[in-house]
């Protein structure tokens, strides 16, 4: 096949990258799936490729810690359902929005954050992976009694 006659050349950051990745296989891993007391969390992306990727199911009427992250970066967006969503500097300083179906968020670290379920909802979330992950995790206040830890 040849290229159209005014084909313009590309400038994609990854072009290169991934004609060296034309031979690569695709690996097909299996999730793991955490409960959690208000739900549970699907990791799809464990963090060995240098993020990590999540389906989070949380029911209705319950909400994740009251938690901030010194380095992870999240991006959270509503599949299904709604949320309550706070954030903001300090747990003292917090602003309340509504997020639908669609609706995405994007969570730096150090920002002070928490996830209310206002009907059954299915969240996915991307993140940051870098060492320690799992554990980069401060629970200010939590309902379920893990509040000062990096439990599940």
């Amino acid at each position: 096949m040849t290229a159209p006659v005014n084909a313009r050349p590309s400038y994609n950051p990854f072009s290169q990258a991934a004609t060296e990745a034309v031979s690569a296989q695709a690996e097909h891993v299996a999730a793991t799936r955490q409960s959690k007391p208000w739900g549970q969390e699907v990791i799809f992306a464990d963090g060995s490729h240098g993020y990590v990727g999540k389906l989070i199911t949380v029911m209705a009427g319950q909400s994740l810690s009251l938690q901030l992250h010194q380095r992870k970066d999240e991006t959270i967006s509503v599949v299904s359902g709604e949320v309550l969503f706070e954030s903001g500097p300090s747990a003292d300083d917090l602003e309340s929005t509504t997020m639908l179906p669609g609706d995405t968020v994007h969570v730096p670290p150090t920002a002070v954050h928490r996830i209310t379920a206002v009907t059954d909802v299915l969240l996915v979330e991307v993140s940051t992976a870098g060492p320690g992950w799992r554990e980069d995790i401060e629970r200010l206040a939590d309902v379920y009694g893990r509040e000062g830890t990096s439990a599940p």
